[in-house]
């Protein structure tokens, strides 16, 4: 257990020869938990489960009897959501004596360690992206979000649409291909279906050239005069809390929605008491959460070698 705040610890604050003494002075990285997720309302249960039906395959010919066809149960997803806790104790004394009432302040010490850890949850779902994580949610395919081994329930081959993860650093030509590639996912039956690519996701180092790929009116990085087909194609998400400084990601905004979710079973609260015999002040907070997808279709990640 952590020592609470005293006196001792905290001469500065005691002394009124400081002009300021500042706290909780820097700006927030703004939320992304809106923008990456569907918010699910709780269900008052432990834990929430998806499921799919897959589709059918195409009709045949008619010879003279029709063909009857059957669809698949698919993959299951169960969500569970993980409690988190947090809190300071703050001596009687110190928080009497304090010049600057630093300490009266730092309850929103704990709103920003909150929000923080809450924005680092969210985005697991890219930084885990090409292992199995099974931290907040358990999928029965058993791999990774992006992933090359992607199966399917209906015994259809999985040779071609299955594949979406890529390798190649960010940059124009690598950008086109995983368009390519990711329209060119496969259903359950793997049929054909509709995406469409929409979103570049990357970290602040990949800046300058996602800002290139998305703006520029020529072809990017080539002396030609062709247009850049990329321009206006995309909006652009520079991800602060991304882990790797060069891995990237392109999704389906609408598929995203889909597919994305995150639940509250019990939204962030705050609490304070003071010990009876020691005066010592304790503020907590306590929360629980989870965030998980259900398909992997709306994303193509790029783990660069």
């Amino acid at each position: 257990m952590a020592t609470p705040h005293v006196s001792a610890n905290f001469g500065d604050l005691l002394d009124p020869r400081f002009q300021k003494i500042f706290h909780e002075e820097k700006p927030s990285i703004p939320s992304m938990i809106g923008t990456i997720f569907t918010n699910v309302p709780s269900n008052g249960r432990n834990n929430m489960t998806w499921s799919e039906v897959g589709t059918l395959p195409d009709i045949e010919e008619f010879t003279g009897s029709v063909n009857y066809s059957s669809a698949s149960q698919g993959y299951d997803v169960t969500m569970t959501p993980v409690e988190f806790a947090g809190g300071f104790q703050v001596q009687r004394k110190l928080f009497d004596d304090d010049q600057y009432n630093i300490m009266d302040e730092k309850p929103k010490s704990l709103r920003s360690a909150v929000d923080r850890t809450r924005e680092k949850h969210a985005h697991r779902l890219f930084n885990n992206a090409f292992s199995v994580d099974s931290y907040f949610y358990a999928h029965s395919e058993g791999v990774a979000l992006c992933s090359n081994s992607h199966t399917t329930t209906s015994g259809a081959s999985t040779s071609t649409g299955f594949d979406n993860l890529a390798t190649a650093s960010l940059t124009a030509v690598a950008v086109a291909a995983a368009r390519i590639q990711m329209v060119g996912f496969r259903g359950d039956q793997a049929e054909k279906i509709d995406v469409m690519p929409d979103e570049l996701w990357y970290p602040p180092d990949l800046y300058e050239q996602a800002y290139e790929i998305m703006q520029a009116s020529g072809k990017v990085d080539t002396s030609n005069n062709n247009p850049n087909v990329h321009k206006g194609k995309y909006t652009g998400y520079e991800c602060r809390y991304f882990n790797d400084t060069n891995n990237w990601f392109m999704c389906d905004s609408r598929m995203r929605k889909m597919y994305v979710f995150w639940s509250d079973r019990i939204s962030p609260e705050f609490a304070m008491i003071e010990d009876f015999d020691t005066l010592v002040a304790k503020w907590r907070t306590y929360g629980r959460w989870a965030n998980t997808y259900t398909n992997w279709r709306w994303v193509l990640g790029s783990q660069v070698t």
